[in-house]
């Protein structure tokens, strides 16, 4: 069987998308015929590079100078001056989101919406699947869709949703093929779609639109629809060679890799990989040096941008001592390898350029009452080491967690500021109680999301600390906090942690 894989809209279009490209690695090694389609990056370059007028002066500029600014944003130069880099970015968003007024929609470089649809309404997206004509993007999809189809005909069709972004545009694609194709068997499968079957309440409300969906790691999944035998246990390496590498909105190939699935510390109270019970799965080790090094060597990247939920100590030892070739960044827990001041100059030597560091509070209470398993005196020394060593960091931050109130959170700003030396870029998130995790009986919930498809719940917090004071303190308090203001400067807008590594030393 031939197969069509689609990444769909939207998503920040800096790298290729990691999902069917690891879903390209399992095909070819299967002798499966099949064909990428990053229809997130094309539909992005279509928007913005197709004619129009603004009705103000700054629109009409970014309609004139599209082409010019998506060029600079491939230009090394454009991120060694925040000013030009923000004036590109905006100006581009500007003519995405004229681009799809007329539509009620609002698209741009990092999300999508429809005005009185939601992607967590299963009859939203059927909707969406109904007059796939009403979606901005109709225009380009249905055109490359079907000049796709007719030169070379598939006899399925599947599509990688991972983000709530995606959802509304990628059922207007189903349902265009469904219309014009409907002998197509056509395949949904990705993160948030595992998310959604992983609800003890699932009942499939698409049952007569697509014919698969597909839970949990899409290999497995997809060879079996497609009646192909293959070792449950195999791990396949991603193959980019079938994605456009040097269309991308950065200024060079950068390479995604991920060396696991699930989280290996799995301990975090409320925390969505509990609730939908995914396993921890690594690649080993010396498989994904191995993989790092092939992949570095096929696509010569300028960055490798490791995708892991936490990058594991073997993991991270094993890179100092095999190091890629090439800088990298990813995501860590803070752990007491970060207070070596060798273990992290290590890591500087063998590429790493940035460290995206889950913080998430400044109070020690909270933190041992999440079981977020850090602790705040090593925190601070793995900052100042970490900084010390020449890598940047990313710190995330976390507000309204049920065992937060406003003289915490005033305790992590507090320790922010105090460390603001040691942090160049900060994420500041609002707490989200998933549906099933398993605290939530703890809480009074309450519906925050009406819609059959959503994977989180409001929920009275037991402190009184709601979400709109968690705003009010966000905005008026910790954001205008001096040294807080200048770090949230310095993020890139849109693509932020994306993004950010071209701002540190050593890219």
């Amino acid at each position: 069987m031939s197969l069509l894989l689609v990444h769909p809209p939207v998503t920040k279009a800096c790298e290729p998308p990691a999902g069917i490209a690891r879903l390209a690695g399992m095909l070819s090694r299967h002798g499966v015929e099949h064909e990428l389609l990053d229809a997130n990056l094309e539909g992005l370059v279509y928007l913005m590079t197709r004619p129009g007028e603004g009705s103000d002066r700054w629109t009409k500029r970014a309609y004139r100078n599209a082409h010019r600014n998506l060029t600079a944003l491939k230009e090394r130069q454009t991120y060694q001056n925040s000013d030009r880099y923000r004036r590109t970015v905006f100006d581009l968003n500007r003519v995405l989101e004229a681009s799809s007024v007329s539509f009620a929609a609002g698209v741009s470089l990092s999300n999508y919406q429809q005005h009185n649809l939601s992607p967590v309404r299963s009859g939203d997206l059927l909707h969406a699947a109904e007059v796939p004509e009403d979606n901005p993007f109709f225009s380009y999809f249905s055109k490359r869709l079907t000049e796709l189809l007719c030169n070379n005909p598939r006899k399925a069709v599947g599509f990688s949703l991972n983000f709530l972004s995606q959802a509304l545009c990628t059922f207007a694609m189903v349902g265009f093929l469904r219309r014009y194709f409907p002998e197509l068997t056509l395949i949904v499968g990705g993160g948030l779609v595992t998310s959604w079957m992983h609800k003890p309440d699932w009942v499939n409300p698409f049952g007569g639109l697509v014919d698969h969906l597909a839970a949990g790691p899409g290999e497995h999944a997809l060879l079996s629809f497609l009646g192909v035998e293959a070792d449950k246990e195999a791990l396949y390496r991603p193959e980019y060679q079938a994605l456009p590498g040097d269309e991308y909105f950065s200024p060079g190939f950068i390479l995604p890799y991920s060396a696991s699935a699930g989280c290996y510390w799995n301990r975090c109270s409320f925390c969505p990989e509990r609730a939908e019970k995914n396993p921890y799965v690594p690649v080993p080790v010396h498989q994904a040096i191995a993989d790092l090094h092939s992949l570095t060597a096929q696509t010569r990247p300028v960055l490798i941008h490791l995708l892991d939920n936490a990058l594991s100590p073997a993991l991270l030892k094993a890179l100092c001592l095999d190091p890629p070739g090439v800088p990298w960044y990813g995501f860590a827990r803070i752990t007491q390898h970060f207070i070596n001041q060798d273990f992290c100059e290590a890591l500087k030597r063998c590429g790493c350029v940035m460290l995206k560091l889950g913080l998430e509070s400044g109070s020690q209470d909270v933190l041992d009452r999440e079981h977020k398993g850090v602790n705040l005196e090593m925190a601070a020394t793995a900052l100042a080491t970490i900084k010390t060593a020449g890598i940047a960091t990313y710190a995330y931050l976390l507000f309204g967690t049920p065992s937060e109130t406003a003289e915490t959170a005033r305790e992590t700003l507090h320790f922010t500021a105090a460390h603001s030396e040691y942090i160049d870029f900060l994420n500041l998130a609002i707490f989200n109680l998933p549906v099933y995790a398993p605290d939530t009986h703890e809480l009074a919930t309450q519906p925050a999301y009406e819609g059959d498809l959503s994977l989180y719940t409001g929920f009275v917090h037991p402190q009184g600390w709601h979400r709109g004071l968690v705003r009010q303190f966000l905005d008026k308090e910790f954001k205008r906090h001096p040294a807080v203001a200048s770090i949230l400067r310095r993020d890139p807008p849109f693509f932020t942690s994306n993004h950010a590594p071209f701002f540190c030393d050593g890219l």
